[in-house]
């Protein structure tokens, strides 16, 4: 059934088509037809039509009620003949309402596979195993309150396409990526992670919805709509893909705007043990047995704006600096000199380096740990229900970047700070700083007693500020704006690309021509030149 309901098939064969990224299209396993987004999306629209259909023919058999808390806004369906004292989402009070519309069921469900007392015993096994927890002791209490609801999700299969950035660059990147059997929840008053702690699912036993699945059963009714939930679809798949993209881009400092357009949406009921009160949420999944506890403590992450980071940055440095001299037995005031001189270069190179990092304000958000029982899951084998051997794993493909390149949108593999690119540019660093004093051993045949440092005094009080804030602000954010790029074909075979160049010689010469000969520039370089000739001979010679 997992087959006909979530699988994308050949249209002449149908066997299982995969998405290929780099195409952007559907691909048969078998004999290699190709399917495109729409013609999928078409699929799957007959199929929900069909269930549809069946639905409005099966829901006269069924007397289903609607609940509404009066507190939450939760909304749950009920037999007719069932009467609900309060709401397991925050303990209010339920009123009936009229008979359900058939518009506000699913079409496919994943069926409990957990009874309430295997339910109450993995809750405790999760006690047990976290007694030193104030939220496990809670839950010992209360563990009778726990309720078994099917709550409305949306599964997500298809496409993702992404603007990607850096939070301390000056580019942005395009990247596709494919998600496969994600669930994106769509009840607006339950806590998002604690749910998605408590996933994933295992969509072998996901079926075409059938009423008999939730007679006597909690269902709760769909209340995000449909502008709220493709904003969430969205925002879920950009948090998917936010560790990948982070790890090509090397920094968890990214920025990621997702959009969804071209997935697949399958409205689903999964099963879900819930309970809720005073303050504390916890959820075990109906099918797995995957245990989710939302902290009862919020945490506290505080925003710095840039200017405060490098002061705090320049203290700590200046009190570490100070520290370090004054063990070493360095009297208080030249200490103070030369952490003073220090300081007021850090504090330029720290100033020019967090400028761009961070684009906020001071503010402090504030959220909740979530705990769960980790990764084990349980599976039904006839009428025990046992450790399940496989891991369930979620979905995602490796998203692949696409570059216009010469005209054409490429798909392509980004490499920033390889080992030569570092080492040329802590070269370069390195010439900066002592160029004349390597040209001043060059013209006295490398003879260091002649060598006189005093100078190149002048060259060192502007490049000793000047290599740090370059290194920092143009060398790093060089390497990541400019990354070398790799063009990928359909076989995944990688090529390095080198964009052609724009520089022409005569535009060079006349250049070079303009700054010597053309006043008044052309002032300004020969005494510069003149100058630095003469910082080389005195450092070559001394001052004798």
């Amino acid at each position: 059934m997992t087959e006909r309901i979530a699988e994308i098939r050949c249209a002449s064969c149908g066997a299982p088509a995969e998405f290929d990224i780099v195409r952007q299209i559907y691909v048969c396993t078998y004999c290699g037809q190709s399917v495109g987004i729409s013609e999928a999306q078409k699929q799957k629209q007959g199929f929900r039509k069909i269930q549809r259909d069946r639905l409005n023919e099966s829901i006269q058999n069924f007397r289903l009620f609607k609940g509404s808390c009066t507190g939450c806004g939760a909304e749950i369906i009920f037999e007719e003949n069932e009467a609900l004292a309060s709401c397991a989402f925050c303990g209010n009070s339920l009123v009936r309402k009229e008979y359900l519309k058939i518009d506000e069921m699913p079409e496919s469900i994943i069926p409990f596979a957990l009874t309430f007392d295997e339910a109450k015993q993995r809750l405790t096994e999760w006690c047990n195993d976290n007694s030193s927890k104030p939220e496990a002791k809670l839950i010992s209490k209360d563990v009778k309150e726990l309720k078994g609801f099917y709550l409305p999700y949306e599964l997500i299969i298809g496409p993702v396409h992404m603007d990607v950035s850096r939070m301390d660059g000056n580019r942005d990147y395009t990247c596709e990526g494919f998600i496969n059997d994600e669930f994106v929840n769509r009840s607006k008053n339950l806590d998002n992670l604690l749910l998605d702690g408590m996933e994933p699912y295992d969509l072998s036993a996901l079926r075409g919805f059938e009423f008999g699945y939730v007679a006597g059963q909690r269902v709760r009714i769909p209340d995000v709509d449909e502008k709220k939930l493709i904003q969430r679809i969205a925002q879920e798949a950009a948090s998917i893909y936010r560790p990948f993209v982070s790890e090509v881009l090397e920094t968890d400092a990214v920025k990621v705007n997702a959009w969804t357009d071209d997935v697949l949406r399958l409205p689903v009921l999964l099963p879900v043990y819930y309970i809720s009160k005073n303050g504390l949420q916890a959820a075990v999944n109906g099918q797995t047995g995957k245990v989710s506890v939302c902290s009862l403590k919020e945490k506290s992450f505080i925003f710095l704006p840039w200017w405060l980071k490098a002061l705090i940055a320049t203290i700590v440095f200046g009190a570490a600096l100070y520290g370090a001299l004054y063990l070493f037995g360095m009297d208080t005031i030249t200490n103070l000199m030369i952490t003073g001189m220090t300081l007021l270069i850090w504090i330029i190179v720290t100033l020019c380096y967090f400028s761009d990092t961070v684009r906020n304000d001071f503010r402090v958000k504030k959220d909740r740990d979530i705990y769960t029982s980790g990764d084990a899951t349980f599976v039904r084998r006839d009428t025990e229900l046992v450790l399940n051997p496989d891991i369930l794993q979620r979905k995602a493909e490796k998203p692949v970047f696409f570059m216009e390149l010469d005209g054409e949108e490429k798909p392509v593999q980004l490499k920033f700070t390889t080992p030569s690119r570092v080492l040329r540019m802590v070269l370069y660093c390195v010439i900066a700083l002592f160029l004349p004093v390597m040209l001043a051993l060059l013209i006295n045949g490398f003879d260091f007693q002649k060598l006189e440092l005093g100078g190149s005094a002048a060259w060192f009080c502007i490049a000793v500020p000047v290599v740090p804030v370059y290194l920092l602000k143009f060398g790093i954010v060089e390497l990541h704006d400019n990354p070398w790029i790799y063009v990928l074909d359909e076989k995944g075979a990688k090529k390095r690309y080198h964009k052609p160049k724009q520089i022409r010689l005569k535009d060079v010469m006349q250049a070079v021509l303009t700054a010597l000969f053309k006043p008044p520039v052309c002032f300004a370089v020969w005494f510069g030149i003149a100058a630095f000739i003469t910082m080389v001979y005195l450092t070559a010679f001394g001052f004798d």
